[in-house]
């Protein structure tokens, strides 16, 4: 239910003006005065303000109105403010609209006015808020899972039965294995399915704009700051909020997601107003949590709000029955992308995907079957079309000691990084998912070793 704030020093005007808007279904609360106004603003969530622009000052100058009106623009507030005056002063009610009140009554009022004014303003606000919901990045497509192995059928009754629940859910697994698309799946088999899913990479944020983006800005809270933005939990209110690549969060907004975890809290960048957060939350990540805990970088309280239901998508390695059914599914999508509709995979072909051990995971198999959608002569993809030529598991390991030599970790990262952008012609995106690495991953690791990317170009 919308609350109105009605601030005036009469109590005969306020209990005019509740009684009226009461009729609407509307709750009222009454200050008498801008300083008590401000301490109930701190503490409700107010829709729309009536505000009485004189008081104890003088009658006719509108002074202390206009100087509530500033200090709601300090405080970043977007509360739409209908004024109140006696005395029909144009001048004053042209102060106050560019100041940032939205329209105007004058007293004593006609009750079909106000109350007509004040719906078009509820109207209009709730109108902003949906567009800008709709601007910001969600999605509504459905998830379609492809899983024919037990241990995939096994893992999916389980996600349904998780998806029941409000409880936290935590996806561990390789990259590339499907994490965001298990995320979704359970969204769409939830309660909050008629809801938004809202889905955001947390290691691809800059920490200088984590706040703004999980939780939204004022305008004018920072430099760039142009106009006020909806974080992603207001986004996703009601729905789901899934939380990719949460491992990568550094130690001080692990605080802040701890906070709003445990209390449902949370403030809008800029803002004094503390808002309430309904969302169930999905996470993911391909670390080992236990070990980063141990190692000081990930905070066992935020794990355990994490993790209520952990749970684990298996490599595509171990999941054979689910690579031919995949790779004719992702040749379907792919064919329609590049207008070959009619393509299929040769019995050759789909022994080759069988008997690969798929590093990059179904990631690594689309991209596989794209590449031989584009390159294949004809509608029937052999099994050179797809370029499977890098050793299988069991080759990497029976040569391990001879092809790796012995060095420091942080060495053999920097030249694993530099193989695999020689390789992919400096296409680090590339080289990243080659790697395992997600693009803000792959770009870390490229400033902390300092590699030219203009010397792996040429």
């Amino acid at each position: 239910m919308d609350k109105i704030l009605v601030i005036d020093d009469q109590a005969d005007v306020r209990l005019a003006a509740t009684v009226a808007l009461q009729q609407l279904g509307l709750h009222c609360l009454e200050a008498e005065g801008p300083e008590h106004a401000l301490e109930l603003l701190k503490s409700e969530h107010i829709s729309l303000i009536l505000l009485d622009m004189n008081y104890k000052l003088d009658t006719t100058s509108g002074e202390e109105g206009l100087r509530f009106l500033k200090q709601l623009n300090q405080l970043g507030t977007t509360i739409p403010v209908i004024v109140m005056t006696a005395w029909a002063s144009i001048d004053v009610a042209v102060k106050a609209m560019q100041l940032g009140a939205v329209d105007f009554v004058e007293k004593p009022w006609n009750n079909l006015r106000l109350t007509a004014v004040v719906q078009q303003q509820l109207k209009l606000k709730q109108s902003n808020h949906d567009n800008a919901c709709l601007k910001a990045l969600t999605s509504d497509t459905e998830a379609h899972y492809i899983a024919q192995s037990e241990i995939m059928q096994l893992l999916l009754a389980k996600a349904e039965r998780a998806a029941k629940t409000d409880a936290s859910i935590l996806i561990t697994g390789e990259n590339g294995t499907g994490k965001s698309l298990l995320a979704h799946y359970i969204h769409q088999h939830s309660l909050r399915a008629d809801k938004r899913y809202v889905s955001v990479n947390v290691g691809a944020i800059a920490p200088t704009l984590f706040e703004s983006e999980l939780f939204g800005h004022k305008k004018g809270s920072f430099t760039d700051a142009k106009e006020d933005r909806l974080g992603r939990f207001e986004i996703a209110e009601g729905g789901t909020l899934f939380l990719d690549e949460i491992a990568t969060l550094s130690l001080e907004l692990q605080s802040k997601m701890l906070r709003v975890l445990e209390s449902k809290e949370f403030e809008v960048l800029g803002s004094s107003q503390t808002k309430t957060a309904d969302v169930r939350i999905i996470s993911a990540t391909n670390s080992e949590l236990a070990t980063t805990i141990e190692q000081g970088e990930f905070r066992r309280d935020l794990l355990f709000r994490l993790n209520t239901i952990e749970l684990h998508i298996p490599p595509l390695r171990d999941r054979k029955d689910d690579i031919a059914p995949l790779a004719e599914h992702l040749l379907l999508v792919h064919g329609k992308k590049y207008q070959r509709a009619n393509m299929a995979l040769s019995p050759d072909a789909l022994n080759a995907l069988k008997n690969y051990s798929w590093p990059g995971n179904i990631r690594e198999l689309s991209h596989c079957i794209e590449r031989a959608v584009i390159m294949s002569d004809n509608n029937n993809v052999q099994a050179n079309d797809l370029i499977l030529d890098q050793p299988s598991c069991e080759q990497t390991n029976s040569n391990a000691e001879q092809a790796l030599p012995l060095l420091p970790l942080e060495e053999l990262e920097k030249q694993m990084i530099q193989k695999a952008l020689l390789q992919f012609n400096g296409n680090v995106i590339a080289a990243g998912e080659f790697l395992g690495l997600s693009k803000s991953a792959i770009y870390r690791r490229i400033d902390k070793h300092q590699l030219d990317l203009k010397e792996v170009e040429r």
